[in-house]
């Protein structure tokens, strides 16, 4: 029988015991001294760390990216170059508002992050399941959250707060009537698309630059749930999302995506009726079609959650050469906002944890000290500590350097108020009208209609409005299941693999 290794404390000395605590006598008091038992203490009551402040419920597994189709004339990113290369990916899926016990088959927006180890670093794609989102200024951002958290005073998720937030923001009615169709319970994050949501940059080795969409299309189909069914679920059980993946995993059915882009010229941009790097709108597949990039396969369980998953760093400005950034306001927000939450949550070197460290580029930087340095950072050389130097630091590769962003040259910088035009209720219209059909817009009715049950009369009439210019039969059907408290669903989930974007 092979020996067991010894228990030792942090500091490497051996363990006397994992038992008893060190006490003056049998029935006597316990000893301050006892470091050991101050250390195992200490150290359980320092386990966790601060959730996040949204997107605190979270799933993730290791896989796979392999490329399927050349995007050459698009983007010099290397991760792209050859049909047939494969790069490390790290995913988390989350719902948005829930707190980290919060049940998995709530009504909500779900995250979607992968976080790509490529060869010139990581490249993180972090999305959610839906093409856009409810607001598109980065300054609305901490208002909307606090509206999908809970009450000051009752300490409860406020119905009213959202409601009166989102019929004084006409352009959130888009994302609210996904968020309140069928696609707003997905059975798992397996069967659902995922979206950069973002407009994104994309370059080529001749310096020519392109916009670009990123959609994540699901193999498994879209399954979705009911109120009813979701409610039941989460009877039975909290971790629905968990369990699911567990399973595909171990019965070796792993579940799979294909990457699409879509792709909008300099000059094209210039030429929408809409803003296109608007959050709040879609590009319609019409005019800019689905381009097949690669196949995302994710196939393996962390070791340990914790390591992996809770302590994974998604950012957007964590890009590599060939994609870059676009105008859209609440990209450069959250360009800010993700890095310095990270920074808040994790420590100041939250990147060199191993989920966050780059696997096939070497790290060399002049980041210096701090909270939770626990590695060597003079790369051989500890006089090159400053830069520049004469003692062959690491230096800048102008070669990486995106090619000039085209300004329009009358812009001026200000603070531009977006007046409300028809133009936010185009596409939510299109979606309500056009690609749902008469059952879905019915359980549409009634799901918002549940949802708005418990809003005072004022702010019910307000976004009753919104609705009425998005459809007069949006308004009426919400409306008349308001007046019959008929907000009941279905019990069986939901299959459906029609588009959700409003504009295909």
């Amino acid at each position: 029988m092979t020996k067991r290794k010894t228990l030792t404390t942090t500091s490497g000395s051996p363990y006397t015991t994992n038992e008893t605590s060190r006490t003056a006598g049998a029935r006597g008091p316990v000893m301050l001294e006892d470091h050991q038992l101050i250390e195992k203490l200490a150290h359980q009551n320092r386990e966790r760390i601060p959730e996040r402040v949204v997107h605190a419920k979270g799933w993730g597994l290791q896989g796979t990216f392999t490329v399927t189709k050349d995007i050459s004339q698009y983007t010099c990113a290397k991760l792209f170059s050859e049909v047939g290369k494969e790069t490390e990916v790290l995913s988390r899926w989350s719902t948005v508002a829930g707190e980290s016990g919060a049940a998995d088959a709530e009504r909500d927006v779900r995250g979607f992050s992968l976080k790509f180890y490529t060869e010139d670093g990581n490249w993180d794609m972090v999305g959610n399941n839906t093409p856009i989102f409810f607001i598109r200024d980065g300054y609305k951002f901490p208002d909307f959250i606090r509206t999908q958290k809970r009450h000051p005073k009752t300490n409860l998720r406020s119905p009213e707060a959202m409601f009166d937030f989102w019929s004084a923001q006409p352009e959130s009615v888009h994302q609210v009537t996904i968020l309140m169709s069928d696609r707003g319970i997905p059975r798992s994050p397996a069967h659902m698309n995922g979206y950069g949501s973002h407009t994104f940059s994309m370059w080529n080795d001749k310096g020519e630059r392109h916009w670009v969409k990123f959609h994540f299309r699901t193999h498994q189909g879209h399954e979705t749930l009911s109120d009813a069914k979701a409610a039941e679920i989460i009877g039975h059980t909290r971790e629905s999302y968990q369990e699911e993946l567990w399973h595909m995993i171990e019965d070796g059915n792993h579940p799979k995506w294909t990457l699409f882009i879509q792709v909008m010229t300099e000059e094209q941009a210039l030429e929408t009726e809409f803003n296109p790097f608007d959050l709040t709108k879609v590009w319609p597949h019409d005019d800019f079609p689905l381009i097949e990039v690669g196949e995302l396969e994710m196939h393996t369980f962390p070791e340990n959650y914790f390591q992996l998953v809770e302590n994974a760093a998604y950012s957007p400005n964590n890009v590599v050469p060939g994609i870059g950034f676009s105008p859209d306001k609440m990209l450069q927000a959250r360009l800010f906002a993700y890095a310095d939450a990270h920074r808040y949550r994790l420590g100041t070197h939250y990147e060199a944890l191993p989920a966050n460290a780059p696997k096939n580029s070497e790290v060399r930087h002049y980041h210096k000290d701090g909270a939770m340095r626990f590695f060597t950072n003079d790369f051989g050389n500890p006089n090159a500590y400053y830069e520049p130097n004469q003692y062959d630091g690491p230096v800048a590769d102008e070669s990486a350097e995106e090619p000039p962003l085209r300004i329009d040259p009358e812009a001026v910088v200000g603070r531009f108020k977006q007046e409300e035009s028809d133009v936010d209720y185009v596409q939510p219209r299109k979606l309500y009208a056009e690609v749902l059909d008469d059952a879905e817009r019915d359980r549409l009715h009634k799901n918002m209609a549940g949802g708005m049950a418990p809003v005072s009369e004022d702010v019910k009439e307000r976004w009753l409005a919104v609705l009425k210019k998005v459809h007069p039969d949006y308004e009426a059907g919400v409306r008349r299941a308001l007046e019959t408290g008929n907000h009941g669903e279905p019990s069986l989930p939901v299959t459906d693999d029609t588009p959700v974007e409003a504009a295909e």
